[in-house]
């Protein structure tokens, strides 16, 4: 496991942009964000395998939110654009994963959670 440590977030009118940032303690195979809708599990936003800095996206956010690393300081970036106020929810960066045989589109590849960021969006 890793520790991380998140930063980012707030709130914004709809339309607006915000970005979220993730730093790692170590190296990990899989980061990225997950949100959590009540009486279910979480669900993957926007993910990035670092070995090779493929990334995943969940429908709803594909064409608006990018995400990004910087592998020298083990951090990701989740740069949020045209957001809707559907979009307000915690957000927490997980890591997890050793290898590029590691599935980062699987929940349970994670290991290590933030302690989550607040999105608000207004109409």
């Amino acid at each position: 496991q890793v520790q991380l440590v998140e930063s980012g977030g707030g709130s914004v009118q709809a339309g607006g942009s915000l970005r979220l940032s993730c730093a790692a303690s170590g190296n990990v195979a899989c980061m990225g964000y997950f949100h959590q809708a009540p009486g279910k599990e979480r669900e993957g936003v926007a993910l990035i395998h670092t070995l090779d800095g493929s990334p995943v996206y969940a429908d709803s956010v594909k064409g608006r939110f990018t995400i990004s690393q910087d592998n020298a300081k083990n951090m990701i970036y989740l740069q949020m654009t045209n957001l809707k106020p559907e979009d307000s929810d915690t957000y927490y960066c997980a890591a997890g994963g050793e290898s590029v045989a590691d599935n980062c589109r699987s929940l349970y590849t994670y290991n290590s959670w933030g302690q989550g960021t607040q999105v608000t969006v207004s109409s």
